[in-house]
């Protein structure tokens, strides 16, 4: 059965943000005003569903770095019971990986409270005005790259920079849950 766009929350406006990034800078939302599209995903280390796409995540922030486009990962994880999601873990990952992208720190949990993230990767596409237009997969198999058929979240960023509205059925993304802390 499809989801809503009411239960995507679509529509709804990006929550501000001040976390520290493994670049060693912190990050708030106004650092992206100069982009037209900010997408935010709420991400991790040890998650299997993250680490199969945490390539193609990176791919995409490289394709569209020359457009007006900024993408950022935030790890809410609770780093006492998943070691591995740790901010040392963080930078470690990032480092090996080659991320392009910002990689922040949620140590309060307050930014995935805020955007009720549920999952990793949990994908949010905001507008210039920072309005929700898309909350979905990043494509149709997260499991083997080659067997992909239509790249879900490319298609969005594509229509949007391109003035156009969503105009397919979005899909929500899947993945392990937010590890909350106790």
């Amino acid at each position: 059965m499809p989801v809503s766009p009411e239960e995507l929350h679509i529509g709804t406006k990006a929550h501000n943000f001040s976390l520290p990034s493994v670049d060693g800078n912190v990050y708030s939302l106004s650092d992206f005003d100069d982009k037209d599209l900010l997408c935010i995903i709420f991400s991790c280390n040890h998650c299997p569903y993250v680490k199969a796409v945490e390539d193609r995540i990176n791919a995409i922030a490289k394709k569209y770095s020359e457009r007006s486009f900024a993408l950022v990962c935030i790890n809410s994880n609770d780093e006492l019971e998943y070691p591995e999601d740790s901010f040392e873990g963080m930078v470690a990952r990032s480092k090996e990986k080659g991320f392009v992208f910002p990689y922040l720190r949620d140590e309060s949990q307050n930014a995935a409270m805020q955007y009720d993230a549920v999952c990793t990767p949990d994908i949010y596409l905001y507008d210039k005005d920072r309005v929700l237009k898309y909350r979905g997969r990043i494509d149709d198999n997260w499991k083997d790259e080659t067997k992909v058929t239509r790249n879900e979240l490319q298609m969005a960023i594509e229509l949007l920079l391109n003035g156009k509205e969503i105009d397919f059925t979005i899909v929500p993304s899947m993945g392990c849950s937010i590890k909350w802390k106790k």
